[in-house]
C-alpha cells in the first residue's frame, strides 16, 4: 500500500522470487500478547473505541463519498486518505459516521478535538526503497529504506504535537518475506526491531496471491501469519499488531478467492493481529480505486467475514488461553493452527489448515467435562466431544470456529 498512487504504480509491486519446500512451519503467539482481555485502545482519549465490542476492520485509502457503502459490507474504519486529511474529506467522514486514522498535517491538527479522527500515521511503508529523483535530468529511480530511527523521531513528534491518539505505521511485504529485494540497498532484517518502536499500532501488508507473481502464490497465504507473529514478537506484544487482506487482483491476473481471503483473515487473527485492513484497490488492467465495491460476489464474503468478526468481537478482545489445547494434524504437510478463548461460559477454539492441502484435525481440549458439544459456527453443524477430544476434516485452509459448550476451562 502506498499513499502515493504513482508511487505504487511506478514501483510496480516490486514482486520476490523466492525458493519453495522445506517442511511448513508453525506459528505460535508470545504470551506476552493475549494478556490484555479488551480493545486495546483505553489509553488514548480520542483514540478507536475501547469497548469489548469493538475490533476494528478498515479499509484503505478511500474516497469518504463511499463510507455509507463500506460501512454497509461491516467496516468501520478508514485508514489513510488521499492527500489528506482535508476539511472536505473530514466532514464528510463525519456526516457518514466513519471514523479515520490519518496523516497528521495542519488540517487534521486543527481538528485535535474532533473525534471523527481516532489516529494518526506515518508516510506508507518506511522500510521499501524510497524514490529518488535526479535533480539535473528529473529521472527517478530508487533508494535506500527510510532510516527507523528516523521513523522514531518522527513518532516523538507526532505524539509532542498529539498525545491523545495512537500513532500507525504500516511496513511492507519484508516484514514475512525474507526474500523481498523491494527494501532497498543496505536494508536488513534487524531494522525492523527499531521501526516498531516508532508507533503505537504496527501493521504490515503481504499479497500471497495477487503480489507474488509466482503461478503458486495461492500456496503461500501462511506468509500472513508469519508476517503477524513476528510483529508480535518484535514489539514484545507490547504493541498492537494489525495487518492488511488482499482481495483484488491489484495488479495481478490472479486475485485470491472468497475462501482465500477468509483463510488469510482468520490465520492472522489467531497468530495475534488486533484489526484488519483491507487493501481494495486494483491497478490492471484498468485502475478502480473501489474494485471491492464492485466485485459483487468478493463483496458479499468479506462483508459476511466482517459480520462474524463482529460478532465475535468481545470473544477475540478476551484473553487468549495458552496450553489449552492440542490439535495433531493428519498430514505432517499441513498443519493446523489454533487459538483457544473463554467467554460468557462458553471455550471457543478457532482453527484455520495453514497449507493447500486436506487433513484431519484431531482436537484435545483440557478441563472439558465428559462430555460436551461443539458447535461449527456458520457451518450449521456440531460435533461430539467426549473427554475433551473431538475430529473434524479440513479442505485447504478451511476455517472451522468451535464454541464449545458445557466447558469448565478456568477463567
Amino acid at each position: 500500500m502506498r499513499l502515493q498512487y504513482l508511487r505504487l504504480i511506478g514501483l510496480g509491486f516490486i514482486l520476490l522470487l523466492e525458493l519453495a519446500g522445506g517442511r511448513p512451519k508453525t506459528f505460535s503467539m508470545p504470551p506476552a500478547h493475549t494478556a490484555a482481555g479488551r480493545a486495546p485502545y483505553g489509553q488514548w482519549k480520542y483514540g478507536p473505541p475501547a469497548t469489548p465490542n469493538y475490533f476494528p476492520i478498515a479499509v484503505w485509502l478511500q474516497s469518504p463519498e463511499n463510507a455509507l457503502k463500506y460501512k454497509a459490507a461491516g467496516f468501520n474504519l478508514y485508514v489513510g486518505l488521499w492527500q489528506g486529511p482535508t476539511e472536505e474529506q473530514l466532514a464528510a467522514l463525519k456526516a457518514a459516521h466513519m471514523p479515520v486514522i490519518c496523516a497528521q498535517n495542519a488540517v487534521g491538527l486543527a481538528h485535535r478535538n474532533d473525534p471523527i479522527i481516532v489516529g494518526w500515521m506515518h508516510d506508507d511503508e518506511p522500510d521499501n526503497a524510497q524514490p529518488v529523483v535526479d535533480p539535473n535530468t528529473g529521472k527517478q529511480s530508487w533508494g535506500p529504506c527510510v532510516p527507523p530511527e528516523r521513523i522514531v523521531a518522527e513518532y516523538e513528534r507526532f505524539r509532542a504535537a498529539d498525545p491523545t491518539r495512537p500513532i500507525m505505521l504500516n511496513l511492507g511485504q519484508g516484514v514475512a518475506n525474507d526474500a523481498w529485494y523491494g527494501r532497498g540497498p543496505g536494508a536488513k532484517l534487524s531494522d525492523y526491531e527499531t521501526y516498531v518502536k516508532g508507533c503505537d499500532i504496527v501493521s504490515f501488508d503481504v499479497y500471497p496471491v495477487a503480489g507474488l507473481d509466482r503461478p503458486d502464490g495461492e500456496n503461500y497465504l501462511w506468509y500472513v501469519a508469519k508476517g503477524v507473529e513476528r510483529l508480535v514478537r518484535w514489539t514484545k506484544g507490547q504493541k498492537v499488531v494489525w495487518n492488511c487482506i488482499e482481495c483484488t487482483r491489484i495488479s495481478s491476473t490472479k486475485k485470491a478467492t472468497p475462501h482465500e481471503v477468509r483463510a488469510e483473515v482468520w490465520m492472522a487473527l489467531i497468530h495475534g493481529s488486533r484489526g484488519l485492513i483491507y487493501f481494495v484497490h486494483q491497478f490492471k488492467p484498468t485502475f478502480d480505486e473501489h474494485a471491492l465495491l464492485d466485485d459483487p460476489p468478493m463483496l458479499a464474503a468479506v462483508t459476511q467475514i466482517n459480520q462474524q468478526i463482529h460478532h465475535l468481537a468481545p470473544v477475540l478482545n478476551s484473553p487468549t488461553l495458552e496450553q489449552a489445547a492440542t490439535v495433531v494434524s493428519s498430514s505432517a504437510q499441513v498443519p493446523i493452527d489454533i487459538m483457544v478463548k473463554r467467554y460468557q461460559g462458553a471455550t471457543y477454539l478457532f482453527a484455520v489448515a495453514m497449507r493447500n492441502g486436506a487433513t484431519k484435525g484431531t482436537f484435545d481440549v483440557k478441563n472439558l467435562p465428559a462430555k460436551a458439544t461443539a458447535e461449527v459456527l456458520g457451518e450449521n453443524r456440531s460435533l461430539s466431544v467426549v473427554g475433551g477430544k473431538f475430529e473434524d476434516a479440513f479442505q485447504p485452509y478451511d476455517v472451522h470456529l468451535y464454541r464449545i459448550v458445557g466447558s469448565s476451562l478456568s477463567e
